[in-house]
């Protein structure tokens, strides 16, 4: 069904039908997935040569880095306003939601906060677990509408953001190998970026081809001092 902006799918798990004695515990099972279009942000940050680091590093501490490093990463970005963040693989997904038509400075600020602590972290992490070379990260951050809602099987729906926004959040992500730089803003993110601070960070436009996409894409992009710069210049050195 579908209301305005909003649709709703109601699920109910295929061995309800299988188990008549069992209705009742299906009933519990059955659940209304609820999407919503929204304008929001979507932040990606990957650990880099994390297969290079599975290799060389000892199992065990391996575990405990990498659960720290997840661990830190969570609480880090739901202080700086996400609702959503995901665990995927060795990356770790946040998404901003905004309201119409626009992204307050104040928003902006959050996600290059949370952009500079995560960077902050991991370099601390690298002090103070035994490995081989330092923790690294990269990053890349689109913004624009997506379908938010729940997601998954009935028995156990996930609140998750879906859609084209989301892929290329993923992607810009990726691009920041090619172009040799840390963080890479989409256009429309970088939009907000300058509006929030007109004479605050420059970051370089790149041509990039997303894996995926038949056309370039612009990306802005730079590394997490650029970030740190805005964020001391915004907040009069709290990062």
């Amino acid at each position: 069904l579908t209301f305005g902006q909003t649709e709703v799918e109601f699920y109910w798990p295929a061995q309800a039908d299988a188990q008549e004695s069992e209705d009742a515990d299906c009933d519990d099972s059955a659940t209304a997935l609820l999407s919503v279009r929204r304008l929001i942000s979507v932040m990606v940050v990957d650990i880099r040569d994390f297969t290079v680091l599975t290799r060389q590093l000892d199992e065990a501490i391996l575990s405990e880095t990498i659960g720290t490093w997840f661990h830190q990463a969570g609480q880090i970005i739901r202080d700086a306003g996400s609702w959503v963040d995901k665990y995927i693989g060795d990356a770790v997904m946040a998404v901003w939601f905004h309201a119409d038509e626009q992204v307050s400075s104040h928003e902006v600020l959050q996600i290059c906060q949370a952009l500079s602590r995560l960077h902050k972290m991991t370099q601390q992490l690298s002090e103070t677990f035994p490995l081989p070379f330092p923790l690294r990260i990269g990053a890349g951050v689109n913004t624009g509408y997506a379908m938010v809602g729940n997601t998954g099987s009935g028995d156990r729906p996930d609140y998750t953001a879906l859609g084209d926004t989301v892929n290329a959040a993923f992607r810009l992500e990726s691009s920041t190998k090619q172009l040799g730089k840390e963080v890479a803003l989409a256009q429309a993110t970088y939009h907000y970026l300058r509006a929030a601070d007109p004479a605050g960070v420059l970051l370089e436009a790149h041509e990039v081809n997303l894996k995926g996409y038949d056309r370039p894409t612009i990306a802005y992009a730079g590394n997490f001092d650029d970030i740190d710069t805005f964020v001391r210049e915004r907040t009069g050195g709290d990062t």
